[in-house]
């Protein structure tokens, strides 16, 4: 999670007003007298920090509007929030002496503190200290026309990578909009007018501009071009007064895999101002997928300078640095040629589908894509959270519960029935019933009524026992919001039959089938992986080695020969299952599982009808997996 910081509001209602380092030498001196230089720089010190320029201005030997504007200018120009000032020493000579003080300064910008040691001389005028007033009393760097500036740059984001270490985010045009201070006839009228539009914080904003470097291009916001609210922001942007872009191309808003790496935010995010962080250009905040999870791991802190600018504008000295850390990358297990395989079968579909592919002997994520067209859009948190009926693609859960019974053979007669009554429910089967059938024939046809007839074999606790084996219900540590899958507790025939048909308060992502096709892929159950550095948890199979073989023969000739022949492609063998719910009054959504090598996959598409489609989608993604 993103480290929270003070708001101004909270940093002011911090202020320190007692000058405690000021009273410690005054007690100690007695405060002197009127010999003494100490209470004139007490006084002066103690009114500089709490704000009261006219008074402070009437101690030095400068003019008043000229002393009153310069120390007004000091820290503003540094969007500071807080100063204090502490008297280190006064050496008197006479009539005349010399003062030395602390200077802290806290910076809104990062919310760090500038430390420094400041001098001024002084001298009696008509029986009074005053201070002998020039700039470099606010700084000793400071001469005629100069003020402080400070420079606040971010490194660029770091970012989620694939599993080789290349980047998963893709190179895109955005638009850095922003100022040239030196160029603004009215500063506060540009804040106010940009800031309106943005939802920022018009004080932050002008003074992140008093702050900059007068002749430098500072940037206020990044806009994605391809973002649904560009236009509209836009729009109005270019008519404020003194505001500009430039073009760049960065690293930052596109990715062939967003499921995972999620999106990120700039500076007028939501996310940012519901953290009350203060206003900061360049900032980047993560809104979804790993870009949140890891915020502060891919962000960095910034880097700070202090500088001293002349009448000119230009950069003449630099004070202080505190160099900021660049963010570090999070390596992924994408495969970014799978990722691109899954995309292009995705996008040469006519109907919304998601692709969800993983290393069987791993459990790390290969492949996550989804892709909306078509007239039936895909149900709402993607392929990692979503909670979907699986239907008959959840019989190869069904086929595994019965085969470990031990009183089920893939050979033994099975009718496949229109309509089937299994404890006063109806189940019923589109296709038609087949004359003689088999256990095997009616897994590879998907037939329901099959499945609810043969369920009278398990019980509620043997059914409930092989889903948890297939880790459905197990906590993932995924990084990212993802679901495993449930079943709802069940009593009484019917709604075993219920589940074994994939309805009946079952419901999985299909990131949660994947894991199931994975498991029996390598007779090992394991959670998934996305984040590389993160192991797996791992159980034994629920099945015996030759009932797992039963399984695998189940899922191979529904693939040659039966509802999932879609995804028999040529090459190494494919096994699956497949299924299809009804989701609306004229929406259907298809799904396969299956595997193929060390690759377990889980396909959904949407459509107007029953076509078993993800099917024909999985062989697409599978026949260019090598």
């Amino acid at each position: 999670m993103r480290r929270v910081r003070p708001s101004r509001r909270q940093r002011l209602a911090a202020i320190m007003v007692v000058v405690i380092g000021l009273l410690c030498v005054g007690f100690a001196t007695g405060f002197g007298g009127a010999s003494s230089p100490e209470p004139a720089v007490q006084a002066f010190l103690l009114d500089w920090q709490q704000g009261r320029y006219a008074q402070a201005a009437a101690l030095t030997t400068g003019n008043d509007a000229q002393v009153v504007s310069q120390l007004t200018a000091a820290y503003t120009d540094l969007d500071a929030t807080n100063a204090f000032l502490a008297m280190n020493s006064v050496t008197q000579h006479g009539d005349t002496a010399v003062a030395t003080f602390k200077a802290t300064v806290d910076l809104a910008q990062t919310g760090q503190q500038w430390s420094y040691i400041g001098r001024f001389s002084l001298a009696v005028r008509n029986g009074q200290w005053l201070v002998n007033w020039a700039p470099d009393a606010i700084n000793p760097s400071l001469g005629p026309g100069d003020r402080l500036a400070v420079l606040t740059s971010f490194s660029p984001r770091a970012p989620v990578e694939d599993s080789a270490g290349q980047p998963l985010l893709s190179s895109s045009t955005d638009y850095h909009v922003g100022v040239y201070p030196g160029r603004l006839s009215n500063m506060a009228r540009t804040a106010a007018e940009f800031s309106l539009i943005t939802g920022l914080s018009d004080q932050q904003v002008l003074g992140q501009i008093r702050a900059a470097p007068p002749r430098q291009f500072l940037s206020l916001l990044t806009l994605d071009p391809a973002s649904p609210q560009f236009q509209g922001i836009w729009s109005r942007l270019v008519k404020v007064p003194g505001l500009t872009s430039q073009r760049k191309t960065e690293r930052l808003f596109g990715s062939a895999a967003a499921e995972v790496v999620g999106t990120i935010g700039t500076e007028n995010s939501g996310a940012l101002r519901a953290e009350g962080a203060a206003y900061q250009p360049g900032e980047t905040v993560g809104l979804s997928g790993l870009e949140q999870t890891y915020q502060d791991t891919l962000a960095g802190t910034p880097s700070t300078s202090i500088v001293v600018v002349n009448a000119a504008g230009q950069t003449v000295a630099t004070l202080s640095t505190t160099a900021g850390q660049a963010g570090t990358p999070v390596r992924t297990t994408i495969d970014s040629h799978d990722q691109a395989v899954a995309a292009a079968a995705l996008a040469a579909r006519h109907n919304s589908g998601e692709i969800v592919a993983v290393d069987s002997s791993t459990g790390e994520v290969r492949a996550l894509a989804a892709h909306q067209a078509g007239s039936v859009p895909l149900p709402p948190d993607g392929p990692l959270a979503a909670r979907l009926q699986p239907g008959m693609a959840f019989s190869i859960v069904s086929a595994a519960a019965l085969l470990g019974t031990g009183d089920v053979s893939t050979s033994q007669p099975l009718p496949c029935q229109n309509v089937a009554n299994v404890g006063g429910q109806t189940f019923t089967y589109q296709p038609g019933p087949a004359a003689s059938t088999t256990f095997a024939a009616d897994f590879a046809a998907g037939c329901g009524t099959a499945f609810a007839t043969m369920s009278e074999k398990l019980t509620a606790r043997q059914l409930s026992t092989v889903e948890r084996s297939f880790g459905i219900g197990t906590p993932w540590n995924l990084r990212v919001p993802a679901f495993s899958g449930s079943a709802a507790a069940v009593t009484g025939q019917a709604g075993v039959a219920a589940q074994v048909t994939g309805t009946g308060g079952v419901l999985m992502s299909p990131l949660g089938m994947a894991m199931v096709a994975a498991e029996v892929d390598a007779g090992t159950g394991r959670t998934p992986v996305i984040v590389a550095a993160d192991p797996p948890s791992t159980w034994q199979a629920p099945l015996s080695t030759s009932k797992l073989g039963e399984l695998r023969q189940l899922m191979r000739q529904a693939v040659q020969s039966g509802s999932a022949r879609g995804a028999n492609v040529p090459g190494e063998p494919v096994y699956g299952q497949s299924g299809v719910v009804q989701t609306g009054a004229h929406a259907y959504l298809s799904w396969f599982v299956g595997y193929r090598g060390s690759m377990a996959v889980a396909v959904i598409e949407t459509g107007t009808t029953q076509a078993q489609a993800a099917a024909a989608l999985a062989g697409a993604f599978l026949s260019h997996i090598s």
